[in-house]
């Protein structure tokens, strides 16, 4: 990255006789407060924003299996209490820094300079992410393409189909009983000679579903491992750049175009789920499925295993998708008074009942399948890919007018995923416009059209034969602890080094002063608990991390160095800026590290207005000649 002389990306106030405040800005309009960044148009804008980037393909594909396997309903007392003690004070956390500092992820840390690492480490995070995610978007546009036939082509095995493809179980052979004597004999030889098998003797033979095969064999022509690249599937890479044309569209004018895509986006799953709720109450087995998920089967002694307590804030974790930069980028553009903790609460709370609400969808269909199949529902059961894209499939090529279920289906995980797409996409958009926004504001439609661009080439190797294991792989390493990471180092820098009481103060600035009593549960839980339950997962996880596998293929050791390549990559940022910024500072080391521990002199509201007392020295750079600001790297405050 290159060194940059930018008084703009230091700006904080809002001065007519200042050049940049006459050109308009694309993400601005004349109602809005901010008029240098843009505010959202509407309250609902930014409310439906967030819920599309909390409420993702988790909370369908994930959230329900971890349910069922631990505990079923027993497993809410878990996840209710890991939303109230770590999920919610981040969520909330996140949400008031963006707003009081009207700031991006990387920018935002003003507030302390040491660690402004972390929010780098966000965004190149951030920016890993978005390129396999909108593969699996992909893969849900080809699916939902392949639900526009009469017979959905993995309803049967059809010619692309081998040898082991069966609709059913295939016995192979079993114990039987033949003149007084118990003899092992082959199936075809019971049948020729009508004997019968004796339960619980039964061997079957290994089998996949014509909805396995179809998604390995004909969606992924998946090849034998990541060391067999093989060819680009094209369909795929047309279905890849669809999806970011999609993206693109939506972004081009940033908050102020994809503000009102959400509106769509981001309801319209829920009509979907609930028309497949409906649908599938009313089959049979349905509600062998939901006794699974949620009813008598639930296990209340599975509350004495610490896995299920480390699956339930996990889950939490990343289904409100903190610390990867998207809600301190989206609160951004929130005006300085908008109330932010009503706003956390709304979000956190809407996510978790959609995720509940998903799994009884999800299970009263699957309990549908185990009983036509003539299977326990615990065999029908799966998670990620294979529930969406094998098992649920499967299950609704089994109903009447399947073609339409299906494409219900995989509309819904387009727009699941495409909620999710828009926010990570708008938090790399905030970070350049905070690093330059003269350029941003004059070339914001060329801007994200390249950064799509860039990202959809970067995305072509997840579209090869092997292009399952490198989504699998940048999935296991770039978006596990290296998240952790970064989500207690901002807890532990805003509360213990700037100062939990001292942030609470720049809350109140916008929402009003609030009681003792009020904050009690909050200082609880920012000082204490959140903090003590985030290190307990990163430790967990980082005892736990095993190497990379896709189903029973393992990675090659040049795969896994890949993987390390890419998190470590991702986390230098924080030590490197560090040691960058102490190398900076003036005095000792202890007075450099002290120095460095202290927000920026420009910290504060982005607003002159919104200072009052408290930010009333703030340095606001549009006051200062240009060449009085010292040259920055494109990171540096």
């Amino acid at each position: 990255m290159g060194m940059l002389s930018l008084p703009g990306f230091l700006s904080c106030g809002k001065k007519k006789d200042f050049n940049l405040t006459h050109e308009k800005d694309s993400e601005s309009s004349d109602s809005d407060e901010n008029s240098e960044r843009g505010n959202w148009s509407s309250k609902g804008d930014y409310l439906l924003s967030m819920v599309g980037y909390a409420v993702g393909l988790g909370n369908v594909w994930r959230f329900p299996y971890l349910t069922y396997q631990n505990g079923g309903g027993a497993f809410l007392i878990p996840y209710t209490l890991m939303l109230a003690l770590a999920g919610l004070p981040l969520f909330f956390l996140e949400c008031s820094l963006g707003q009081f500092g009207s700031l991006g992820p990387v920018s935002i840390w003003r507030i302390l300079p040491l660690f402004q690492g972390v929010g780098i480490t966000m965004v190149i995070i951030s920016a890993f992410v978005t390129i396999y995610y909108n593969v699996i978007i992909a893969y849900a546009l080809y699916y939902l393409f392949a639900s526009f036939q009469k017979v959905l082509p993995w309803s049967d095995c059809f010619s692309w189909a081998d040898e082991f493809c069966s609709k059913t179980q295939i016995v192979n052979d079993c114990n039987t009983t033949l003149n007084g004597e118990i003899i092992h004999a082959n199936y075809s030889y019971v049948m020729s000679n009508n004997l019968t098998c004796i339960n619980g003797t039964i061997n079957y033979k290994p089998v996949q579903f014509p909805s396995e095969q179809y998604w390995n064999k004909v969606a992924l022509q998946r090849s034998s491992g990541l060391d067999d690249t093989g060819r680009i599937v094209w369909y795929l890479a047309l279905c890849l750049l669809l999806s970011w044309i999609i993206v693109g569209a939506a972004l081009f004018k940033g908050i102020k175009s994809s503000g009102k895509v959400v509106y769509f986006t981001a309801l319209f799953p829920y009509v979907i789920l609930l028309i497949l709720l409906v649908r599938g109450a009313t089959l049979e087995g349905a509600l062998d499925g939901i006794e699974y998920y949620i009813g008598r089967q639930s296990n209340i002694t599975k509350l004495m295993e610490a896995e299920v307590w480390k699956d339930a804030a996990t889950q939490i974790f990343y289904s409100l998708s903190v610390a990867w930069g998207g809600l301190v980028a989206l609160s951004s553009y929130n005006r300085f008074h908008n109330n932010c903790y009503s706003d956390a609460i709304i979000v956190c709370v809407t996510n978790c009942v959609t995720s509940v609400f998903a799994g009884f969808a999800i299970f009263s269909i699957l309990g549908h399948m185990a009983f036509v199949s003539k299977r326990p529902v615990s065999e029908v059961v799966d998670s990620g890919f294979e529930l969406a894209f094998v098992a649920y499939p499967e299950a609704l090529s089994k109903l009447p007018v399947s073609p339409l279920w299906s494409f219900l289906f995989f509309f819904m995980l387009l727009l699941l995923g495409l909620d999710s797409q828009f926010a990570s996409i708008e938090t790399l958009t905030t970070t350049i416009q905070d690093i330059s926004p003269r350029v941003m504001r004059k070339l914001r439609l060329p801007i994200t059209l390249g950064l799509c661009t860039l990202l959809f080439f970067l995305g072509l190797i997840c579209v090869t034969q092997a292009g399952i294991y490198w989504v699998n792989l940048i999935d296991h390493f770039c978006a596990g602890w290296g998240i952790l990471i970064s989500a207690v180092l901002e807890i532990v820098g805003i509360v213990y080094i700037y100062g939990g009481n001292r942030f609470i103060e720049d809350i109140e600035m916008m929402i009003g002063k609030k009681s003792f009593f009020f904050w009690l549960w909050w200082r609880i839980c920012w000082f204490f608990i959140t903090p003590v339950l985030l290190m307990a997962i990163l430790v967990w996880s980082l005892i736990t991390f095993s190497n990379p596998t896709y189903g029973s293929v393992l990675y090659p050791t040049w795969g896994t160095a890949v993987g390390w390549c890419m998190i470590i990559f991702c986390v230098i940022w924080i030590p490197i800026v560090a040691i960058v910024k102490i190398v900076k500072a003036e005095g000792n080391l202890i007075q450099r590290i002290v120095s460095c521990c202290r927000p920026a002199a420009n910290w504060g509201p982005y607003l002159e207005i919104h200072r009052g007392e408290r930010y009333s020295h703030v340095v606001d750079p549009k006051k200062e000649k240009e060449h009085e600001i010292p040259t920055v790297s494109a990171f540096v405050y």
